[in-house]
This record gives C-alpha cells, structure tokens and sequence, in this order.
C-alpha cells in the first residue's frame, strides 16, 4: 500500500478569489492562475511546495453551522508562556485589518491559541 504525498485542503465558499486571495495573505501563499474564464473556482499554493494546496469552490448556500475541519496556522511552534502568548497575538494583530475575526484567546499561562474566523466566517484557530 502507498502512502499519499500530497493533499489539498477544499474550501465551499460564495467567493472564491476573493478567499483564496485571503489565506495568500496568511499563509505566505501564491494565487494560481485559473485555466480558463469563469469564476467558478480559485486555488493557491505555497510557493515553497511544501504545504497543501488550498482550493476555493464556488457553492450557492451560506456558512450555516461551525467548521468540521478548521485551519492551525502554527506561528507559535516551540514557544511557551508569554512568549508564545505575545507571539499568538502579533499574528492576530497582523490578520485583523485583512478581514479576519478574533474569537478568543485562550491562555493558561504556558500555552495558548487565539481563535479567529476568516472573511467567510470560517473558524481557524493560530496556535
């Protein structure tokens, strides 16, 4: 039996580019060119090849309930206390005036995650 290599992460969505556009700003990520016209669908990719491509599919209906999956962007990774706190929190900072919503932050002196939704209403979380 083989192992899979890659993945991607799909995202149901009533504007796609405008999303994916989005999670480039988060993620360091790049817009991948769409095949042909139509606005159907986006994608981006992280330009290093190392993370899974994310993929934007136009739906009709609405968000209506929370998220089954959800997005860690992982800018805290090795730190502890208020370090990691104070790093949590620049990231949430940076994140807001793209359009993303701060949640909660939850914090019990070593660890900690803030989350947030995306300009969908997408719950992710940064820890």
């Amino acid at each position: 039996m083989s192992a899979i290599k890659k993945f991607q992460v799909t995202f149901a969505c009533a504007e796609p580019e405008r999303l994916a556009r989005f999670w480039c700003e988060v993620l360091g990520y790049v817009v991948e060119p769409p095949p042909g016209q139509g606005d159907s669908w986006s994608a981006c990719s992280d330009p290093s090849g190392v993370g899974p491509r994310l993929y934007f599919q136009r739906v009709p209906e609405g968000k209506a309930v929370k998220n089954r999956v959800h997005l860690d962007v992982r800018v805290g990774t090795g730190l502890r206390g208020p370090e990691r706190l104070a790093a949590l929190e620049a990231e949430c900072a940076r994140l807001v005036p793209l359009g993303a919503v701060h949640v909660r932050t939850l914090y019990d002196g070593d660890d900690a995650c803030i989350s947030m939704l995306d300009i969908e209403g997408n719950e992710f979380c940064i820890d």
